[in-house]
């Protein structure tokens, strides 16, 4: 039989780990790459935290799944064909019902250009690839229920 002193006492991290997966229950994140690695992976790290996610694999597919879904917040790779990451942003940012969803740009390229360009098209954060979960997780606490 177990007694109350055999059960280790929660942590602040076991409740910090409730309280930011509780917020992020059922948030819609579309994740848009052409890499399906990094879709998978994405994916995989946000269901885990309870996360809605969507995929798309370029700019005009993403264009679609959002007015489908209307996400919360949205990923974008920068390099995509057809219609490439700054296209995709600029798009979301230019119309009226969507320009509000937090943009997060995603690049294996960590310039300053790249970044300032991010900007300019609306973007509100820029995360290198490979990313982190804490990176990952981390641009969507910064960025969704602002």
């Amino acid at each position: 039989m177990l007694k109350s002193h055999d059960i280790p006492a929660p942590t602040r991290s076991d409740f910090m780990t409730a309280i930011d997966k509780s917020r992020l229950q059922g948030l819609k994140v579309l994740v848009i790459d052409d890499s399906k690695t990094i879709r998978r992976t994405a994916e995989t790290l946000l269901t885990k935290e309870g996360c809605e996610v969507f995929t798309a694999i370029d700019g005009f597919d993403a264009l679609s799944k959002i007015a489908d879904h209307q996400p919360d917040i949205v990923f974008v790779d920068i390099m995509m064909p057809r219609l490439d990451g700054y296209q995709t942003c600029s798009l979301i940012k230019h119309n009226k019902v969507f320009k509000q969803i937090p943009v997060i740009m995603l690049s294996s390229k960590d310039g300053l250009f790249d970044r300032a360009r991010g900007r300019i098209v609306g973007s509100e954060h820029y995360l290198t690839k490979p990313f982190t979960k804490d990176e990952l997780l981390g641009a969507i606490e910064a960025h969704v229920g602002k």
